[in-house]
């Protein structure tokens, strides 16, 4: 029965650090949304209201920052809008890492080292899904044929 514990215990870490480099991307649309949604909340649009305004907030929050690595041609402008999305989840891969290290490791400094290594990979996988979100340009003069 023991081992049966260690085996979900080792899937369910598995799945939330799959989960977490998943949704990195999302760190800063869903940070918006919160903070959208609460300031709405306490301007009295209710539980209903500040949930939709919330989701609207970080829906635009997305697409906007979609549109602007598609059209913005400048690359110090993309890497800066590319970065705006990557600090957050590198922070929540932070947060997250050390939540995690918290409860194995008893050094506070081992725990910092291997939160910041997490910060890293959180970091480096959300940069990587962002650039992807990025449509490549139109090959010149190649026109596909059916």
């Amino acid at each position: 029965m023991i081992f049966l514990g260690i085996l979900a215990s080792i899937a369910a870490i598995g799945f939330l650090c799959w989960l977490l480099f998943t949704l990195a991307v999302f760190a800063l649309p869903l940070f918006a949304g919160v903070s959208i949604g609460t300031w709405a909340y306490g301007t009295g649009a209710g539980w209903p209201g500040a949930i939709l305004i919330g989701l609207v907030g970080a829906a635009l929050t997305l697409g906007i920052g979609q549109f602007l690595l598609i059209v913005v041609r400048p690359l110090w402008i993309r890497l800066l809008v590319a970065a705006a999305f990557v600090l957050p989840a590198a922070i929540a891969g932070f947060h997250a890492t050390h939540g995690i290290v918290k409860h194995t490791m008893p050094s506070e400094t081992w725990q910092v080292i291997f939160s910041v290594v997490g910060a890293v990979a959180v970091g480096i996988t959300a940069f990587l899904r962002v650039a992807g979100m990025v449509a490549s340009p139109p090959s010149s003069g190649t026109v596909a044929r059916a």
